[in-house]
Formats: C-alpha cells, structure tokens, sequence
C-alpha cells in the first residue's frame, strides 16, 4: 500500500505488502523486500537493496551516490537485510569500485543520524547508537554494539561481540568479544555480560578471558602474545576467530588501558 502523494518509480521492485507512507521517493533500481514499511520523506535511491520486514523512518536516505572522490557513476548498490530498523535521519551511501557494495546486514538497528558510508560493510545484529559515522570500508562483524556518537576510522575492522563506549574515536582495530572505551580508545575487558545474553556458556567465557589476559595483561608485545596464545590455549572457534582477526588486522588493534582500570572492567 502506498500513499498516493509518494513518488515510486513504475520500474522499481516492490514486494508484497509494502507500506510507503506520503513523500517518500523510491527510484528506478531499487528492490524492497515483501512487509516492509517505508516512513514519510525517505529517499530510496538508485541502487538500494531493501530486505524483508524491514522499517525506514522518516528522513532516512539509502543508497545516495558515496562522498568519495574516486566514484566515478559506477553501477553500485546499498544492501539492507531482512527485519533490519533503519531509524529517523539515517544514511546509508552505496558503495564504490573498492567493493561494489555497503552492506547492513540482519536484525540491525541503525539509531537516529546514523552514517554509513561506502563499501561499509556491516553484520548481523549489529546496533548502531545515535549519531554514530561509519567511514569508507569500515567492517563490523555480527553482534557488535556502538553507543551513540562513535566515529570510526576508514578501513577500521570492529569484531564480534564488541561493546564500544558512546563517543570514542575508533582509528585501530577492535578485536572481537571486548568492552572497548577511554580516550584513546582501549581494551577495557571482555564483553562478559554481551557474551552470557547470547548463551556463551561459562568455559567459553573464561578461554576468551585467557586469551585477552595474555594479549593485554602479560606484558607482551602483540606478536608473541599470539604465538603464546597459539601455544598454551587449547584451539577452539573463539582462539582461532581472535588469533585470525589479529593477525590479519591491517591498521593494528587498540592497546590496553594504561590507566587504573577497576576490576569489574578487567573481568577480574
């Protein structure tokens, strides 16, 4: 159903019990998924890839051309999955010839003023606070958690089940399962809490536990924490997914914190 004071172009794709509220523009190469409700005044440019179930609030634009100067009118797309939230003033850019692509995946929320800009690529079940600016190629891996007004580096790698404190300035790597805040950013724990809601079960906690002990409060450089983390903690998917995240981290991963942290930060 459509409000008869939207725009949406004859040749654009819409499935089955879409709603477009009144002023929403819906270009020609577009696809939106079967239930999803499109609210008043979003933008839906050439380019977007709108899942199922999905909610666009007002004033949201997807798929705008990216804010990069190399893009030069390639054929790109903007990726939104299945029952994802895209909240109120939102932007989502399309991607460049880097990757083709910027991707949201699944059951996300995106808070209000969220930016994602091109080639991003973003998991499943990931929450985006208010405000908080993706730069070019940034990835997010699934069940990560930014608080409002984080702003992230380009070419930045956040992992899974990452708590990132509300107005950090992300410029290194955040490897997955921590608790990330202070300025400069810093490992500050694991994310334990995050980790017992999604039914990480208590021997999987204390390895990932080992494993950031070692790298953060042994006093090893970063290298030979990993081949001691290689030696000594027993293989599972978390080492692998932790040692294959470090060593394949392009821009080096955050410190530790230098402060007097307190032990509840520490997971002690």
């Amino acid at each position: 159903m459509s409000q008869p004071m939207a725009y949406i172009h004859p040749e654009a794709k819409i499935g089955a019990n879409v709603t477009i509220d009144a002023f929403a523009w819906i270009g020609k190469d577009v696809v939106i998924g079967d239930g999803t409700w499109i609210g008043a005044n979003v933008t839906i440019m050439d380019g977007a890839r709108i899942g199922k179930n999905c909610k666009i609030f007002p004033g949201a634009v997807i798929s705008a051309i990216p804010q990069d100067l190399k893009f030069k009118g390639e054929i790109t797309t903007a990726e939104v999955g299945d029952n994802t939230t895209v909240r109120e003033c939102v932007t989502i850019n399309r991607g460049t010839v880097a990757k083709g692509k910027t991707v949201v995946g699944n059951n996300c929320l995106l808070m209000a003023y969220v930016h994602v800009a091109h080639d991003a690529i973003v998991g499943n079940n990931v929450i985006l606070g208010n405000g908080t600016q993706l730069a070019g190629e940034v990835e997010i891996d699934d069940f990560a958690i930014l608080s409002a007004h984080v702003l992230v580096h380009q070419f930045v790698r956040i992992g899974g089940h990452v708590m990132v404190s509300g107005g950090s300035l992300v410029r290194k790597d955040v490897p997955p399962f921590v608790k990330a805040g202070h300025d400069p950013i810093s490992y500050v724990g694991i994310n334990s809490i995050g980790l017992r809601r999604r039914q990480f079960n208590p021997e999987e906690i204390h390895q990932i536990q080992d494993i950031f002990r070692l790298l953060y409060q042994s006093g090893y450089i970063v290298s030979k924490a990993v081949e001691v983390i290689e030696a000594e903690v027993p293989q599972s998917e978390f080492r692998d997914y932790i040692v294959n995240f470090i060593k394949n981290s392009k821009r080096g991963i955050i410190k530790g914190y230098k402060g007097r942290a307190k032990a509840e930060d520490l997971d002690i």
